[in-house]
């Protein structure tokens, strides 16, 4: 799917209008939320993992009770 833009200046931002195709593509709606990765040949718009706030908050977890470890290692 390859599909040209415009950019709008929205306040002092800018921003552009995405398709009902392209939400639709990309599994959101109006107040969705998407994820922007950076890759090398610019940006992916995806859906965000659901259960990435989840993973987290375990990784979190683990970095907190293993603090000292893993700074030895970061060595």
């Amino acid at each position: 799917m390859n599909m040209q833009l415009k950019i709008t200046k929205i306040g002092n931002s800018a921003g552009v209008i995405l398709p009902k195709e392209l939400l639709a593509h990309l599994e959101t709606a109006v107040g969705g939320e998407l994820s922007v990765t950076k890759t090398p040949r610019g940006i992916e718009l995806s859906a965000p993992e659901s259960d990435f706030d989840a993973q987290m908050a375990v990784a979190r977890e683990v970095m907190a009770r293993r603090k000292r470890a893993l700074a030895e290692l970061a060595k």
